[in-house]
């Protein structure tokens, strides 16, 4: 099938083929003609599927007949993050270059008059967070009552975010009998709650199980101690080689950090996060997308939905808090039927997370590069025995060099006979320093040089 099956208009599938797609995808070949049917539509797809596209097209064409009145936009797509937001409006730039829309971009972080006078002027797309356009409500700058197209994209991370009560007034802003769009990667029950309250008998679509993880990802979980994170990193980076990487953590804080240490280590690195200004963000986004920077390092404001081409890794530097979060986050890389890798560093306490990322996804994930737990013993041999065998009894041949290391049973065992040194009392050896606990290690990681890859080409803190 190709786009002009779809029954798009001329000047539309020149915009498309201009950008280089010949195909839609399979959520493009299930949602357009729907959407032109203006049905009501649920559409469930992973990331990276080209979901946004199978809204913006048809909606173009929807769009290209009639006028704009000012302060109230004919149509309104609901997204949540500023990100995601932004990447929306420079689909319709690009796929509309032939359509004479007027369009405006509701975000936080920016200025808000340039915003007033677009919606004065009249547009017919608005594309906005709940944040914002609810503050420009009311301050009675925007009317919804001529809005007969709504889009509510990325419903899942709208609950996560805390935005669902948001759109629920949005919602009765705009007249009953529009027509309204809702993706989402799953659907939880509250998504569901609100599809059957604000939707009118919608088709639903879907092109993958909900929260399943791409095939054409290869992951893999690397196991390491807390303390050895840092040079885990840094030893995936330099073995693959990759040049570009997006590396998450959980916390704003460790993202500075890393984006730091990076670029310390030499590579080229930045970082996106939410107490970044919403200028900063773009551009750094900018540079890596241009490949003045080949790592960055971001907080769960990045997960979902952007597309940024050619995304070869993505390092989980923290196990996400939410299963779906290591979902969208891994999505990154492995988009429009390229292959990608994803590493996630596990330490012990994340066991759990692991657990519930598996079951939800219905996938084992290789364990690799398991990092020793102890290196105290003066011998390295020693370090990599055991417990059970570190318990036994010394040889009477070779005393050991230290009992530093030894178990406290083998402290208590009296020592062998030597006739040039007195007996020592039970009491003198129970003074003996503890041993070293396993999670105090903070040695070199082993190489990931052969992870035996084929070759062949919060609700976040912010």
């Amino acid at each position: 099938m190709s786009f002009a099956d779809l029954h798009l208009s001329d000047e539309l599938l020149r915009a498309v083929n201009e950008s280089g797609y010949t195909e839609p995808t399979p959520i493009q070949r299930q949602a357009i003609p729907n959407v032109l049917m203006m049905r009501d539509l649920i559409g469930i797809a992973q990331t990276g599927t080209g979901k946004t596209a199978a809204f913006v097209l048809p909606m173009i064409d929807i769009l290209g007949n009639g006028r704009a009145r000012a302060r109230m936009p004919r149509s309104l797509i609901l997204e949540p993050t500023r990100e995601l937001a932004a990447q929306v409006a420079e689909n319709f730039e690009k796929y509309g270059k032939y359509h004479k829309l007027s369009m405006a971009l509701l975000i936080g972080g920016v200025q808000m008059g340039d915003q007033v006078k677009a919606l004065e002027k009249g547009v017919d797309v608005l594309i906005a967070t709940p944040g914002r356009l609810m503050d420009l409500f009311e301050r009675g700058k925007i009317l919804l009552t001529g809005c007969n197209l709504l889009v509510i994209d990325e419903a899942d991370r709208m609950l996560d975010m805390g935005f669902i009560p948001d759109i629920e007034t949005i919602c009765t802003k705009l007249p009953k009998d529009r027509q309204t769009l809702l993706f989402s990667a799953t659907m939880p029950a509250p998504i569901k709650k609100l599809a059957d309250k604000f939707l009118s008998n919608p088709k639903q679509v879907e092109v993958a199980r909900p929260a399943s993880a791409n095939l054409n990802i290869d992951q893999k979980l690397v196991e390491v101690s807390s303390r050895g994170k840092k040079d885990a990193l840094t030893d995936i980076l330099r073995a693959e080689g990759a040049s570009s990487v997006i590396v998450f953590s959980n916390r704003k804080t460790t993202v500075r950090d890393l984006a730091q240490s990076l670029s310390r280590a030499g590579f080229k690195a930045g970082q996106i996060q939410g107490d970044m200004a919403q200028a900063e963000r773009i551009r750094e986004l900018d540079r890596f997308k241009t490949g003045e920077i080949t790592i960055l390092v971001a907080s769960d404001v990045a997960a979902r939905g952007l597309d940024v081409k050619g995304v070869s890794h993505v390092v989980n530097y923290d196990v996400p808090w939410h299963p779906d979060d290591y979902v969208h986050r891994i999505g990154r890389t492995g988009r429009a039927g390229a292959k990608g890798k994803a590493f996630t560093l596990v330490t012990p306490e994340d066991a759990e997370a692991i657990a519930n990322i598996e079951k939800l996804t219905a996938t084992k994930i290789e364990r690799v590069g398991k990092a020793p737990k102890a290196v105290a013993e003066p011998a390295a041999a020693a370090a990599e025995k055991p417990r059970r065998e570190r318990a036994k009894p010394a040889a009477k041949t070779e005393p050991a060099p230290s009992i530093a290391n030894a178990d406290a049973t083998e402290a208590a065992k009296p020592a062998p006979r030597r006739k040039a040194e007195p007996r020592k009392t039970a009491e003198a050896k129970s003074a003996a320093p503890a041993p070293k606990q396993d999670d105090d290690w903070n040695g070199p990681v082993p190489s990931f040089l052969n992870f035996g890859f084929d070759s062949t080409p919060e609700p976040s803190e912010d």
